[in-house]
């Protein structure tokens, strides 16, 4: 099978893609960057230089494929600059599953997020789950806005899609916002971790795995969480102390604390402000 890959060059999607490669298919990966694919063309992908933001740069790259799985996205937890979200989680997403439509390309995933449930405030919810606002960043507001406004429309008009929705992916290769919790920690500079925030756990070669499964079974117009159980920040460092015997922070910062931190400090330096959970 020949498959066409957006984000290969990023976390999830070259996960995605390296496996695809292991199991025998033919795979080809949208890069903005040639070099950035390198990795990927030594292990044997086809590159094709283009960007979600411009439909005619991916229209040939596309052309042909069994199957399609957009991962791309802007991820910044915490940020409200509207401009990228809405380019590329947005405006991006609009562009791959219509020329998806317009080639006939007859399955595709679409990589979504748990993030569009935001703070479901304990209550443990399914796909089935809606949540219309307030958005914790514009990272969920956009992620909302191509999930319900573009994506399940299309399938609605018959585009043959699936879609995943991951939690917090962790792994090699991270180069996430909390990485760089890990790294501080392992240095032992993590002096707090905030108070009651959980995500729904996903190591990143079990969700590439789940990609591929919702390609191979998934039932076009299903959306699938490809997430683990929730625990609490406070319980992976725990478990972290436990693998690594460094002490844990035993300092929690409550959500209030942070919501004042939030608008002080730069963005980036936010994340744990955010529930990735169904629960």
């Amino acid at each position: 099978m020949r498959y066409f890959v957006t984000g290969a060059t990023g976390f999830i999607g070259g996960r995605i893609a390296q496996q695809l490669l292991a199991a025998g298919h033919e795979v080809t990966v949208l890069v903005r960057d040639l070099p950035k694919g390198s990795q990927l063309a030594n292990s044997g992908a086809v590159l094709h230089k283009g960007d979600v933001t411009d439909k005619e740069s991916m229209r040939e790259g596309m052309r042909g494929a069994d199957g399609i799985f957009h991962t791309a996205g802007w991820y910044r937890v915490g940020s409200r600059d509207r401009n990228l979200g809405a380019e590329v989680n947005v405006k991006g997403t609009r562009n791959v599953l219509e020329l998806m439509r317009d080639l006939q390309i007859p399955r595709g995933v679409y990589t979504s997020t748990l993030a569009i449930f935001s703070d479901t405030k304990g209550k443990l919810v399914d796909e089935g789950h809606r949540n219309d606002g307030p958005w914790l960043s514009e990272y969920d507001h956009t992620k909302w806005v191509a999930h319900y406004e573009i994506a399940l429309p299309m399938i609605a008009q018959g585009l043959p899609l699936i879609i995943v929705q991951p939690g917090l992916t962790y792994g090699p290769g991270d180069t996430s916002q909390f990485r760089g919790y890990l790294v501080r920690y392992l240095q032992g500079k993590l002096t707090s971790i905030p108070e009651k925030t959980a995500y729904c756990w996903g190591h990143v070669d079990d969700t590439a795995r789940g990609h591929l499964l919702a390609m191979e079974k998934g039932l076009p117009g299903e959306s699938y969480i490809i997430a683990g159980e929730p625990h609490t920040v406070a319980e992976a460092f725990q478990i972290a102390e436990k693998v690594s015997s460094i002490p844990a922070p035993r300092r929690e910062i409550s959500p209030t604390t942070l919501r004042i931190m939030a608008s002080v400090v730069s963005p980036c330096q936010t994340l744990t402000l955010q529930k990735r959970c169904a629960f």
